[in-house]
């Protein structure tokens, strides 16, 4: 992939260099520029999410949700431990709320408690659904858009969920029907 990305960026380079030199620094410049501005963005909205779901973790909340949670997840994830419990929950609560980066932490932390189970089915189901993570609240984006200076930016609201709904939804069947066929 990275050759493929490779040789695109130096055809576009040779294609500016020959038909508009004047332009090839500014936009490498340009380009430049825009990284790091949205890299700084997307550095101090995970920053914020993740501070506040280790502090969920610390003063207990993600307990309570995991204990919430715990009948719904033991009968979907087929788990019997509450660490993958507790880390599954967080994992489902963070992408509810659009927070894809400080869901990771807890999406690896659920696989390693399951693989300590031998739960490969909820290992794979884990990956389906935290891949396509139903949002209620896209924070993330709405951030990003506010950021880049949107009139509206929560616009994306309900077109998120419908959208992560549906392919949330289509995935687990798809899942769940691939399990079914192939055992």
């Amino acid at each position: 992939m990275n050759v493929i990305f490779t040789a695109i960026f130096i055809a576009s380079m040779v294609a500016i260099a020959i038909f508009c030199p004047d332009k090839l620094l500014p936009t490498l410049l340009g380009g430049a520029e825009n990284a790091v501005k949205m890299s700084l963005t997307l550095f101090c909205i995970y920053a914020v999410w993740t501070g506040l779901s280790k502090l969920a973790e610390k003063s207990g909340l993600s307990k309570g949700i995991a204990k919430g949670l715990k009948p719904v997840s033991r009968k979907i994830f087929r788990t019997d431990s509450d660490i993958a419990d507790e880390s599954l929950a967080m994992n489902i609560s963070c992408n509810l709320l659009g927070l894809g980066g400080a869901a990771t932490p807890y999406a690896v932390k659920a696989i390693g408690e399951l693989e300590k189970e031998k739960n490969s089915f909820a290992q794979k189901l884990l990956f389906v659904i935290n891949a396509t993570s139903i949002q209620i609240l896209p924070t993330t984006v709405i951030a990003l858009r506010a950021s880049a200076g949107s009139a509206a930016p929560a616009d994306i609201f309900l077109p998120s969920l419908i959208c992560t709904a549906i392919s949330t939804a289509v995935a687990v069947i798809l899942y769940l029907a691939g399990n079914k066929l192939w055992r």
